[in-house]
């Protein structure tokens, strides 16, 4: 490793380290994440959104911890709550196209989709994590 892959790390442990000072932010990757440069963190807050816990008569269970990790590809993940883990990266709306061949003749499809922003950093995507917490789930 050189030397500002080793001083961005130092810098990115000590981010994690504040969060679990300041915020109870507990990090939990494992060994594998570890390898594809993925850090897990959970939270000490219910992964459950207000909607359901109003729809389970205010009970919350506890146990359910929301969990968010960052990837190296440059997505932010919610990792509970849903059956695949979902990207809380901003969206933008971008214009799209498809060709294909119909009756032997190419066609061109338009549409207005959207897409979602990377985020280029190690350390702006562990900021942005926090912004997500602080703006959705601290009281």
């Amino acid at each position: 490793m050189n030397k500002y892959k080793l001083e961005r790390l130092a810098l990115e442990d000590a981010f994690a380290r504040k969060m679990l000072l300041d915020y109870d932010i507990r990090e939990v990757t494992t060994q594998k994440q570890a390898r594809n440069e993925t850090r897990e963190f959970e939270f000490p807050v219910t992964c459950w959104t207000k909607r359901v816990i109003k729809w389970n008569n205010g009970e919350k269970p506890d146990e359910d911890r929301l969990r968010i990790a960052v990837f190296k590809s440059g997505y932010v993940r919610k990792q509970n709550g849903a059956w695949t883990p979902y990207q809380i990266n901003p969206v933008y709306k971008q214009n799209q196209r498809w060709m294909y061949i119909k009756d032997g003749e190419l066609h061109t499809s338009k549409w207005v989709g959207q897409a979602r922003e990377l985020i280029g950093s190690q350390m702006a995507r562990l900021n942005y994590m926090l912004q997500y917490y602080l703006r959705n789930y601290a009281k």
